[in-house]
C-alpha cells in the first residue's frame, strides 16, 4: 500500500477499469441523511478523483443535493468484485465551483443534458408515457442549439477525512487498511478483517 490514500485509490481505480467487465465502470454508491437522520443511498457517476477528495455530480435540487444542504456528511463505497477491492470513505462534501461545474457539464452528452432540463430529478411520474412525451419535447425545444448549464445543476467533491481499503481474500483474512486525516496528514493503521 502506498502512504497516500488518494494515490492508492487512482491506482486502483485504473486497475478496475482496464480490462473491465463492469458496464458501469465509475460507479460508486454515495450515502448521505436526509433531515431526519435516515441514511439514503444510491450509484452516481465518479467524475473524478484529485488531492481535494472525490468528484459527481448532481442537480442541486435533487434527494441527495437536498440532503448535502442540510447535512454535508457523506460516505462512498466502492466494490470492484472483479478484483476483490473495496474501498469506503467519510468526509464532508462541498459544491463545486461554477468554473468547474461549467466543465463537466461540457463533458455530457446530449442525451443527459436533455434528460437534466427535462425532467425535475426524483418528482412524481404521472405515467410512463410522460418520460418519452418530455424528452420529445425538450429535444425539439433545444434542436439544433447548444444546451447551457443550468443554475440547478452542479456536482460536489468529498473531502475525505478517513479512507479505507478492504482486499478480499477467499481465506476470509481480508487486508483492511484505513487512512484517517490527523493533524493535516494521513495516519494509516491496519484493521482486522
Amino acid at each position: 500500500m502506498m502512504d497516500d490514500p488518494i494515490d492508492q485509490f487512482e491506482r486502483w481505480w485504473r486497475e478496475a477499469r482496464t480490462d473491465s467487465p463492469l458496464r458501469q465502470k465509475n460507479a460508486i454508491c454515495l450515502s448521505t441523511l436526509d433531515e431526519r437522520g435516515f441514511p439514503g443511498g444510491r450509484f452516481v457517476d465518479l467524475k473524478a478523483v484529485d488531492r481535494e477528495g472525490f468528484v459527481f455530480c448532481t442537480r442541486l435540487d435533487s434527494a441527495k443535493g437536498q440532503h448535502l444542504q442540510y447535512n454535508n456528511k457523506a460516505s462512498i463505497t466502492v466494490w470492484w468484485d472483479h478484483l476483490g477491492y473495496q474501498v469506503r470513505v467519510l468526509g464532508h462534501a462541498e459544491q463545486l465551483r461554477n468554473a468547474e461545474a461549467d466543465q463537466f457539464w461540457e463533458h455530457r452528452d446530449r442525451c443527459a443534458r436533455l434528460t437534466t432540463v427535462a425532467f425535475a430529478q426524483s418528482e412524481a411520474l404521472a405515467d410512463e408515457a410522460e418520460l418519452i412525451d418530455r424528452l420529445q419535447q425538450c429535444d425539439t425545444q433545444w434542436a439544433g442549439r447548444r444546451i447551457p448549464r443550468p443554475e440547478y445543476w452542479s456536482g460536489y467533491r468529498v473531502k475525505p477525512i478517513s479512507v479505507e481499503f478492504l482486499t478480499f481474500r477467499e481465506s476470509r483474512l481480508h487486508l483492511r487498511e484505513r487512512y484517517e486525516i490527523q493533524d493535516d496528514a494521513w495516519r494509516k493503521i491496519l484493521l482486522q478483517p
